[in-house]
C-alpha cells in the first residue's frame, strides 16, 4: 500500500512539474473564469438580478462549480495526449501499480483546481464579492467544489483512454458539460424556468452542488445538498473509475 501510494504521489508531481515548467497551462482556469465572470456580471447582472452587486454575490459561487467542471475536461485531453505519444507505453514497462498513471493524472490536475479556485476568489473580492458565513464554511465550500472536480475526473479518464484523439475528448466534453452547467442554478433561479426544464434541473447534480456552496459561502440550509452532493460524487467514482481501469488495462 505504501509503494501505491508513493507511486501515486510521484505521478500527481510530475502533474506539478509539467505546470512549473509551462504556466500557461494555468491561462484556460485562471484567466477564462475571470472574464466570465466580468461578462456575466457586468453585462448580464443588471438585468438578470437588476443590481450587478446583488448578481455578483448570486454568480460567484456559481462561476467557481462552472470552473471546476470545464477544468475536468483538462485531465481527459491530457491523458489521451500522453497515449498517443507513448508515454503509457513507457508507464507499462515500469513496475508500478495499474492505477497509478490515472490517479496520478487527477491528483495533478487538482494542482490547477485548487490554483484556480484561489484566483477566482481573490477577483471576485476584487469586484466586491463578500462571503458572509466564517473561514471553515467558506473552506468547506471550495474542499466541496475540488471534490466534485476529483470525482467528475473520472468521467473523462474514461473518455480519454477510449476516444480515438484529444479533439474529440474535448468536443464531447462541451456538448455534455454545457447543457449540464445552462440547464442548473448557476446563473439563474431556476423558478423562471419552464416545468420540464425546472424537473431536469431537479435531478442535476450541479443543481446540489450549487445549492451546498451558496448555504456555505453565503448562508442557509446545507445538510441536504451537501448530502446528495456526496452522494453523486460517491456515484461518479463507484461507476467511472472500474470502468476507466478496464479500459486502461485493455490499452
Amino acid at each position: 500500500m505504501t509503494t501505491a501510494v508513493s507511486q501515486y504521489l510521484t505521478l500527481t508531481w510530475r502533474g506539478v512539474v509539467k505546470i512549473k515548467r509551462n504556466p500557461l497551462v494555468l491561462t484556460d482556469v485562471v484567466l477564462g473564469p475571470a472574464v466570465f465572470l466580468v461578462l456575466f456580471v457586468y453585462v448580464f447582472g443588471g438585468a438578470i438580478d437588476g443590481s450587478t452587486r446583488d448578481y455578483l454575490q448570486y454568480v460567484l459561487p456559481g462561476m467557481i462549480g462552472l470552473m471546476t467542471l470545464l477544468a475536468t475536461m483538462g485531465v481527459g485531453v491530457a491523458l489521451n495526449q500522453d497515449l498517443e505519444r507513448g508515454v503509457f507505453d513507457r508507464f507499462r514497462s515500469l513496475p508500478m501499480a495499474r492505477s497509478a498513471p490515472l490517479v496520478g493524472a487527477i491528483g495533478g490536475d487538482v494542482v490547477r483546481q485548487v490554483v484556480a479556485v484561489g484566483a477566482l476568489i481573490g477577483f471576485g473580492s476584487l469586484l466586491g464579492f463578500r462571503f458572509q458565513t466564517g473561514v471553515w464554511q467558506v473552506l468547506a465550500a471550495c474542499g466541496l467544489a475540488v471534490g466534485f472536480a476529483v470525482a467528475l475526473s473520472w468521467v473523462w479518464v474514461l473518455l480519454g483512454l477510449v476516444m480515438k484523439d484529444a479533439q474529440t475528448v474535448q468536443g464531447l466534453g462541451a456538448l455534455v458539460i454545457f447543457p449540464l452547467a445552462f440547464a442548473s442554478n448557476i446563473f439563474v433561479d431556476p423558478a423562471t424556468m419552464p416545468g420540464w426544464l425546472r424537473a431536469f434541473v431537479a435531478v442535476n447534480p450541479i443543481r446540489h452542488l450549487m445549492d451546498a456552496m451558496r448555504g456555505l459561502m453565503l448562508g442557509g440550509p446545507v445538510a441536504r445538498p451537501v448530502l446528495w452532493t456526496v452522494l453523486w460524487m460517491a456515484g461518479f467514482v463507484a461507476v467511472f473509475a472500474p470502468l476507466a481501469l478496464t479500459a486502461y488495462r485493455r490499452r
